[in-house]
C-alpha cells in the first residue's frame, strides 16, 4: 500500500470518575480518502480525563511514526490533530501555558514523537470525535473486565462510517441567514450568588479565603431567584462551585425545582491570596506594585501565591467544556462568582483579557451564554438583576 504524505489523528481519552478508571483511544486516517490506517485504544488505570487525553494524543502521534516507519514516506509529513478536549488542543499549540505537573511531561513527550513533520491542532467537537471516543471506552471496558483492549474486537470503526476529511479546518458559518441548523445548544444560565458580608464592602473574596456564607440579603436574593426561575420553568440541572454562598444559593433554587445540585471544582473563584478580605484600596496601599502588575497583564498573580486571570481562564474553560459536553441541548443553571463568569462571557465573545474589568456583575444577577455543536458561543444575557426588584 503506498501510504499518504498527509494524515490526520483522531485523539481522545476518558476518566469514570477524573480521577478514576482511565482509558484512551486515537485513529490514523488518510484524509483523502477517509481510510483507518491504524487504530490504538489502552486501559490505563487510575487516571484523571486530562492524562487519559494527553495519553491518547502521544498514542495516535506514534500510531503515524510506527506507519512512516513501514512505508516509504520520507520528508514533509503532515500531521493534523483533530480533539475534542481544548485544553490539550490550545496547550499543544501553544496558545495555553502548561502548569500542571501531570501535564507538563505528556505535552513534551507529544511533542518528541514525529521530530520535524508538520503539526497541526484542531478543537472538534465531541460528536465529530466518536470513532476516538469510542476506542477510548471500549479500552475502558476491557479493563474493567481485567483484559486488555484487542483491535480484532473493535466495532469502533464499523460504528463510525468516514468520508475524507477536509483539507483545512471548516470555517463555522455565522450571521443570521447563513448558519445551519445545528440543534439545541446547551445553555448555561449564569448566575452569581447572592450577597455575603464581604460584598457591600467590595472586599476581596475568593477560594483562598475564609468561604463566607450568605448574609440575610443574599439569602433574601437567592430565594427570589428561585422563584424567578421556578416560574420560568426552564432550569433543567444545576451546577455549583463547591464554595459555600455558591452552594447555598443553589441550594434555594435546587429546592423550589426539586433538582440535585452537582459541585464543580473548577468553577470556584480566584484565589487572591494576600489580598483575601481586603478592599482594593487596602491592597493599593499595602502592594502596590503588585496591583499595578496584575491589572496590567493576565500572567500576573495576586501577592501571596494567589491565581492569575489566566490560570482561572484555563481552569474555567476545562470546566466549560465538560458541561458543554454533558449537557448536550439541556439548560443548565451553574452557581458561580465574578472572575468565572466574566470569563466565560469573555471567551465566547473571543474579547481579551482586558474586558474583565468592563464587566459590571450585581450579586444574583443572572447572565446566559448558548453553545452549539459547531462551537460557536452566543451571549445571551448579561447581569440581569430584573427578578430582585
Amino acid at each position: 500500500m503506498s501510504l499518504p504524505r498527509r494524515f490526520v489523528v483522531e485523539a481522545d481519552g476518558g476518566s469514570r470518575g477524573n480521577p478514576g478508571p482511565a482509558g484512551y483511544g486515537a485513529v490514523v486516517i488518510d484524509p483523502d480518502t477517509g481510510e483507518t490506517l491504524a487504530e490504538t485504544a489502552e486501559y490505563i488505570g487510575v487516571a484523571t480525563n486530562n492524562v487519559a487525553e494527553y495519553k491518547g494524543l502521544v498514542a495516535g502521534l506514534r500510531a503515524v511514526g510506527a506507519l512512516i516507519e513501514d512505508g516509504p514516506v520520507g520528508t514533509g509529513v503532515q500531521v493534523r490533530v483533530r480533539m475534542d478536549s481544548k485544553l490539550v488542543v490550545e496547550q499543544m499549540s501553544g496558545r495555553w501555558k502548561i502548569k500542571h505537573p501531570d501535564m507538563k511531561p505528556l505535552a513534551a513527550e507529544a511533542a518528541a514523537v514525529l521530530p520535524g513533520a508538520d503539526l497541526t491542532y484542531e478543537w472538534i467537537p465531541r460528536e465529530r470525535n466518536k470513532h476516538a471516543d469510542r476506542l477510548a471506552n471500549e479500552a475502558m471496558d476491557a479493563g474493567g473486565r481485567g483484559e486488555r483492549w484487542e483491535p480484532s474486537a473493535s466495532t469502533a470503526a464499523l460504528d463510525t462510517p468516514r468520508a475524507p476529511v477536509a483539507a483545512d479546518p471548516v470555517t463555522p458559518q455565522v450571521g443570521w441567514g447563513s448558519a445551519p441548523d445545528l440543534g439545541a445548544p446547551a445553555t448555561l444560565v449564569l448566575l452569581r450568588h447572592g450577597e455575603t458580608a464581604l460584598t457591600p464592602q467590595k472586599r476581596f473574596s475568593g477560594s483562598g479565603g475564609t468561604d463566607p456564607e450568605l448574609s440575610p440579603a443574599g439569602l433574601d436574593q437567592a430565594e427570589r431567584a428561585a422563584s424567578a426561575f421556578a416560574a420560568g420553568g426552564t432550569v433543567q440541572e444545576i451546577v455549583s462551585s463547591p464554595l459555600r454562598r455558591c452552594r447555598q444559593t443553589a441550594g434555594a433554587v435546587a429546592a423550589r425545582l426539586g433538582l440535585e445540585v452537582r459541585v464543580e471544582y473548577g468553577l470556584r473563584e480566584t484565589d487572591f491570596g494576600a489580598w483575601e478580605g481586603l478592599t482594593f484600596g487596602e491592597v493599593r496601599e499595602r502592594y502596590g506594585d503588585d496591583l499595578d502588575a496584575w491589572l496590567a497583564s493576565p500572567d500576573a498573580a495576586p501577592t501571596g501565591g494567589g491565581e492569575s486571570f489566566a490560570e482561572v481562564a484555563e481552569r474555567v474553560a476545562v470546566a466549560r467544556d465538560g458541561l458543554v459536553t454533558r449537557y448536550a441541548g439541556r439548560t443548565v443553571l451553574v452557581v458561580t462568582h465574578v472572575t468565572p463568569i466574566k470569563t466565560l462571557v469573555r471567551l465566547a465573545l473571543g474579547a481579551p483579557p482586558e474586558a474583565l474589568f468592563r464587566m459590571e456583575l450585581s450579586a444574583a444577577s443572572v447572565s446566559s451564554v448558548a453553545y452549539y455543536a459547531d462551537g460557536n458561543a452566543s451571549v445571551r444575557l448579561l447581569n440581569d438583576t430584573s427578578h430582585l426588584r
